[in-house]
């Protein structure tokens, strides 16, 4: 019987006497049922992995270029450490970046880096811009102490301003929407944004809150986007709404309608559903996001008074030393009580303040005609 060989394939028989074929590279598997070994549908499929396999390598990028800077930087400790968030705005960054991956290092300077970001500018907008050179900073920095580059040529690029004419992302919510929100929301929804709106926590950290992290009062965690700590006591308003609250068995302070713990990407839906129903009923204007929750939380202690740094302590913007954590924590927890009680009696001074709406925030059109 003739032994078929095909370079770069191994093909054997397993234990069970059983034939196997596979590409020594990539370990891509034939399918021997559909491609017999000698057959042409074995041939055909040994070229066609062949084919893919050159393709992935010419696609991956060579050493000594900006592609190969970057993937020595997603290859990182540090880079495997950022948030989820994070890494998927890098590596959208890096798609972006693509069709210039073969620069070569010796090219690379800073007058090129702006001009790349320029162009990104006007691409992909501002903010994006930023954030192509926010990661290239980060590529050039980490690429230094191994010799791959001489200097971080992004860090003396200026970043973009944000158009005078762009209105702010993620504003704050007015006492009014947050009362016709509020009103409106059912109990599973609205128990989450009267978390996110009393603690100033980020919409994917209140979502993942597991029961054991709420003890003596204080939520106790770490925020998933940095890895800061918070320890934000628990306000009498937060506890009536935690109170009311319908009962579930998921690990997670919040739940959904099912009883299970959210998804981001649930909440999110049911969120976007939400607020459009209300913006077509003319309750709320556009605008209003979840994380506009964590801004109005910032907003409301600043013009209450408070100094950024207590506001920053409450929102987990710290780097403690994690060896000193739980100490820390406790620091943080004391000093916070005043910092909450101050949000608490603020948002009550505003309700007292701004007259019930009944229908819409929108101002009439008759008065505007007048």
């Amino acid at each position: 019987m003739t032994q078929v060989r095909v370079k770069g394939f191994k093909i054997f028989k397993d234990r069970h006497g059983k034939q196997r074929c596979y590409h020594r590279e990539t370990g891509h598997k034939v399918d021997l049922t559909h491609a017999p070994i000698g057959s042409a549908e074995f041939f055909a499929e040994c070229e066609t992995i062949r084919a893919i396999a050159e393709a992935q390598r010419a696609k991956a990028p060579k050493a000594g270029t900006l592609g190969g800077l970057i993937q020595s930087y997603f290859e990182t400790e540090h880079y495997q450490n950022l948030a989820e968030a994070t890494r998927r705005d890098y590596r959208k960054c890096a798609d972006f970046l693509e069709p210039i991956r073969d620069t070569p290092i010796h090219v690379i300077d800073t007058p090129l880096i702006a001009g790349i970001h320029d162009k990104a500018a006007k691409k992909i907008g501002w903010r994006r811009a930023n954030m192509v050179r926010t990661l290239l900073s980060e590529v050039f920095r980490y690429n230094i102490p191994k010799g791959l580059i001489s200097a971080n040529f992004a860090k003396d690029v200026i970043p973009k301003r944000r158009p005078r004419d762009r209105a702010y992302a993620n504003r704050p919510w007015t006492i009014e929407e947050r009362d016709i929100v509020l009103g409106k929301a059912k109990p599973h929804v609205r128990v989450a944004l009267a978390l996110m709106m009393n603690t100033g926590l980020d919409p994917s950290d209140a979502l993942r809150l597991r029961k054991d992290q709420v003890d003596d009062g204080t939520i106790w965690g770490v925020r998933g986007k940095t890895g800061e700590e918070v320890a934000i006591p628990v306000s009498p308003t937060l506890q009536a709404a935690l109170d009311r609250m319908p009962n579930h068995d998921a690990e997670t302070v919040l739940s959904n309608s099912r009883g299970e713990a959210w998804t981001y990407n649930g909440f999110s839906t049911v969120w976007h559903r939400f607020k459009s129903a209300l913006e077509n009923e003319g309750l709320i204007e556009k605008g209003l996001t979840l994380k506009g929750l964590r801004h109005t939380v910032a907003t409301t202690l600043r013009e209450a008074g408070l100094d950024e740094r207590r506001i920053a302590d409450l929102l987990g913007q710290k780097t403690p030393s994690m060896a000193r954590h739980y100490s820390r924590s406790a620091n943080l927890a004391d000093k916070n009580r005043e910092t909450m009680a101050t949000l608490e009696e603020e948002n009550r001074r505003r309700a007292e303040n701004v007259k019930p709406s009944q229908k819409s925030v929108k101002p009439d059109r008759n008065e505007d005609q007048s």
